[in-house]
C-alpha cells in the first residue's frame, strides 16, 4: 500500500479505562422514550397511539422522506405517551414513550429478510433495520449505500479507529463481533465489482488488529487492515479516508466524491446481524465512564433508555456529577442533567466530577499558532475567532470555517483556552443567516 504524509494530529489522553471490560446487557428500564429524530434527514411520524401494545423490534415510527429510516421498539409494553421531548442538543422532536412490561417479547412478524444478489435487497435491509451511522454522525445507511449505485466507489474504508478518550464500545464489539464484522464487509463488497475493503485501526488496540487479521485469513476475505497512530482525530471520516487512500475530500463534498465509502464497525455489524436476524436496531453499545461513575463499563442499552437508569446499572454516582457527556469528551455533546434519553447515535455517557469537569477562564489570544500547528486541515482557527467576532461573514468563507469538523483539536491546544470550536458553529451560523 502506498504511504501518505500524515495530516496534523494532536495526542490526548486515551483513558481507555473500560477497554478490557467485556459488554453486558442492562436491565429493561420501567420506561423509555423513543426520539422520532434518531438522524440525519427528515423525523419519522409516529405510527402507533396511547395505549396501544408494542413488542421489541416493532415499527412505531416511519417517514416517506428519502433521508430518513424507521424507528423501532426496543422493549415490549405499553404506549404510554406521545408528544414533544427535547434532546441533548436542545432540538424538540416528538417522541413514543412506552411503559415496559418486562417480558421483552419479540415482534412475531420480524425475520431474516431476503437478500439476493442485488443492491437493492442491501439497500432495503439496511432502511428495514432503521439503521444509521452509529459512530454518532447519524446519516441513514440505506442511502448512504446508494452511492454504489453509480459504480465509481472503489474503496470501502471501514473506521475502527476510536480515537476519542475514554470510549471503548466500538473496541469491544470488534473483539466480541469479529465474524460479523467480516460478513458486513462482504455484503458491501460484493457490490464495489473489484473494489477493495480496508480497515482503520489505532496501534494502540494490538488486540483487535490481530483478531481481524486472523479471522481475514482464515476466511479468506479481502479485508485489509491499516495500522494507524494512535492520535486524534484518526476517526475523522475526512482523515481516515486520507489516511487510508491518499485522497482528499474537498470542502463541501462527500467520500463518494472520491471513490469511498466511510462506514463504522458497529454500523457493519448491526447490517450483518440484521441479515442473519431480523431484528431492526433497538439497542446498542454505550461506553459509561468519568470519574463520577461508581461502575465503569460498556452496556448494551434499549434505545430511548433514560440516561438515569443507565447510570444506576452502572452502580450509580460515586461523586457529586457536575458535567455529563453524551458521546466522547472532545465532539460529545453536554447535557443538562440525567433525565435526557438515549439515541441510536450515542456511544458514549461520560459523567465527569468538578474536578475534571473545571475548565480555566478563556483569555485573549496570545497569537502563539498552536491552534494552526493542530489543525488537521491547515484552518486558521485564531483568525476564525477574530472573523466571527468581528461578525465578517466574507472573511469565514475565506478562511473556510465551513470545513471545519468540529474536532477540538485547536482548543484543546489553546493556552488561552479560547472557546475555537463554538466559535467555528457560530461562524457557520452567520454564514447561513
Amino acid at each position: 500500500m502506498a504511504m501518505f504524509h500524515s495530516l496534523p494530529s494532536i495526542h490526548v489522553k486515551h483513558q481507555k479505562n473500560t477497554a478490557e471490560l467485556e459488554s453486558v446487557v442492562m436491565p429493561v428500564p420501567a420506561e423509555v422514550t423513543i426520539s422520532m429524530s434518531q438522524h440525519i434527514g427528515a423525523p419519522c411520524k409516529p405510527v402507533v397511539k396511547v395505549g396501544d401494545t408494542v413488542k421489541v423490534g416493532q415499527l412505531i415510527g416511519n417517514s416517506d422522506a428519502a433521508v430518513s429510516a424507521p424507528v423501532h421498539s426496543s422493549v415490549s409494553g405499553t404506549v404510554k405517551a406521545i408528544g414533544p421531548v427535547y434532546s441533548a442538543r436542545g432540538t424538540q422532536s416528538e417522541a413514543v414513550v412506552i411503559t415496559t412490561d418486562g417480558l421483552q417479547t419479540v415482534d412475531e412478524t420480524l425475520a431474516p429478510p431476503a437478500i439476493g444478489g442485488e443492491l437493492e435487497d442491501v439497500l432495503a435491509a439496511a432502511r428495514a433495520c432503521g439503521l444509521m451511522g452509529l459512530g454518532g454522525a447519524g446519516f441513514p445507511t440505506g442511502v448512504k449505500l446508494a452511492a454504489l449505485h453509480s459504480g465509481t466507489i472503489d474503496t470501502l474504508v471501514i473506521n475502527g479507529a476510536e480515537c476519542e478518550p475514554y470510549l471503548t464500545c466500538d473496541y469491544r464489539i470488534m473483539l466480541e463481533k469479529t465474524d460479523l464484522l467480516l460478513a458486513g464487509a462482504e455484503l458491501v463488497l460484493r457490490h464495489m465489482h473489484g473494489g477493495r475493503a480496508v480497515i482503520g485501526i489505532e496501534n494502540n488496540k494490538p488486540k483487535a488488529i490481530e483478531k481481524i487479521k486472523a479471522a481475514a485469513a482464515e476466511q479468506g476475505s479481502k479485508l485489509e487492515v491499516l495500522e494507524l497512530k494512535s492520535r486524534y482525530p484518526q476517526g475523522a471520516e475526512k482523515v481516515i479516508v486520507y489516511e487510508a487512500t491518499g485522497r482528499v475530500i474537498p470542502e463541501g463534498k462527500l467520500p463518494g466524491d472520491v471513490g469511498v465509502l466511510v462506514m463504522n464497525v458497529g454500523t457493519l455489524i448491526k447490517l450483518a446481524e440484521y441479515a442473519q436476524t431480523g431484528m431492526p436496531l433497538t439497542s446498542r453499545l454505550v461506553t459509561v465512564d468519568g470519574g463520577a461513575v461508581a461502575e465503569p463499563k460498556n452496556v448494551w442499552v434499549p434505545i430511548g433508555a433514560k440516561l438515569e437508569d443507565i447510570i444506576n446499572f452502572c452502580g450509580g454516582y460515586k461523586g457529586e456529577p457536575a458535567e455529563i457527556i453524551l458521546g466522547g469528551p472532545m465532539m460529545g455533546t453536554d447535557c443538562k442533567d440525567d433525565q435526557a434519553f438515549l439515541a441510536k447515535t450515542n456511544n458514549g455517557l461520560l459523567v465527569f466530577t468538578a474536578k475534571e469537569a473545571n475548565a480555566m477562564a478563556e483569555t485573549a489570544c496570545i497569537r502563539c499558532g498552536k491552534c494552526l500547528n493542530a489543525c488537521p486541515f491547515g484552518l486558521n482557527p485564531a483568525g476564525l475567532d477574530r472573523a466571527y467576532h468581528a461578525e465578517n461573514v466574507e472573511a469565514l468563507k475565506e478562511l473556510h470555517v465551513n470545513l471545519c469538523m468540529e474536532c477540538g483539536c485547536c482548543a484543546y491546544v489553546c493556552p488561552a483556552k479560547r472557546h475555537l470550536v463554538a466559535y467555528n458553529q457560530l461562524g457557520k451560523q452567520l454564514i447561513r443567516k
